[in-house]
């Protein structure tokens, strides 16, 4: 079967797909497998609520709009416990139908990078899809013939060049996009824009996490590890402008929080200035470029 069937039955089969599972995914703890912003606790949800009403234009725009996180890892979202200035909080969560209306914010934290996506390899002249066989009851990958490339891949490429095409993801964005709602967009995530895919990453951003390590070996423990691969940027900022927002931006989590929540920054780092306290160092974790300040993008856009 091609790659983004089984990825679809790995992570997303309502019995045994790895983010059906009722289990902890992230954080420090023993048996999670990778961390996030969200796992600095509170502080991720503080920063995200100053900076989403720092683009909504202030308190008061904020206050008439609902909050809506789309692929929420828990019940309660990233601003459980956190003092927030929005009407409601909504968090819908993988497998719940997406329902948008009226003024909201739609935020979404590496919910893209989860989407399943298509391989492709290019052989001699042209490309070939990759897939997964069962064989010797073991999974192993394959190549399969491919009819007719999407439109998208380039015409040639070095030969064994591995591309890596996040299609379900920019489907999701013109999904979310579509739908009747007003407000601000903000997705955090990695990604990289069609020329850096197409160009620098010869073997493809596809990799597996399990218990905080990161592997190549994609087929290995299926339902038990998380799959991935970079989003592509341009492909989710066309699919905003064809749905009506007319500027996305895109930038670093450190440069998207210190343009857009620096008095946030500026009250938590005074508050704190005397010691290292638990939130310094969440903040630290979050904005500097040698942790998740620069590891992140994220993509953001009003209408």
């Amino acid at each position: 079967m091609p790659f983004d069937r089984f990825m679809a039955l790995a992570l997303y089969d309502p019995e045994f797909g790895y983010y059906r599972r009722s289990r902890q995914r992230i954080g420090y703890a023993p048996g999670t497998d990778f961390f996030t912003a969200s796992t600095s606790g509170p502080v991720f949800g503080e920063l995200v609520a100053a900076a989403c009403t720092s683009l909504l234009g202030g308190l008061d725009a904020a206050r008439t709009h609902s909050f809506v996180e789309i692929g929420a890892e828990t019940p309660a979202g990233i601003l459980a416990g956190v003092a927030h200035p929005f009407a409601s909080v909504r968090t819908l969560r993988v497998g719940e139908p997406l329902s948008l209306s009226g003024d909201c914010v739609v935020f979404s934290n590496e919910l893209f990078d989860a989407q399943p996506f298509r391989r492709f390899v290019f052989r001699e002249n042209g490309w070939r899809e990759l897939g997964v066989r069962l064989h010797d009851n073991q999974l192993t990958e394959t190549e399969l013939p491919l009819a007719e490339p999407p439109a998208e891949l380039p015409a040639s490429a070095p030969d064994g060049y591995i591309l890596d095409a996040p299609f379900a993801a920019a489907a999701l964005a013109r999904d979310l996009a579509a739908q009747p709602w007003r407000g601000l967009f903000v997705a955090f995530d990695y990604g990289k824009t069609w020329l850096e895919l197409v160009e620098n990453t010869p073997a493809g951003t596809a990799r597996a996490y399990h218990r905080h390590r990161q592997s190549n070996d994609l087929f290995a423990q299926p339902g038990e590890q998380d799959l991935t691969c970079h989003v592509c940027w341009d492909w989710l900022e066309s699919a905003l402008r064809e749905n009506g927002f007319p500027q996305p931006t895109l930038e670093s989590q450190e440069s998207f929080f210190v343009r857009r929540a620096v008095d946030y920054i500026a009250q938590t780092s005074t508050a704190h200035a005397a010691g290292f306290s638990q939130k310094k160092l969440s903040l630290l974790q979050l904005l500097h470029p040698a942790h998740l300040g620069q590891r992140f993008q994220v993509l953001h856009a009003l209408r």
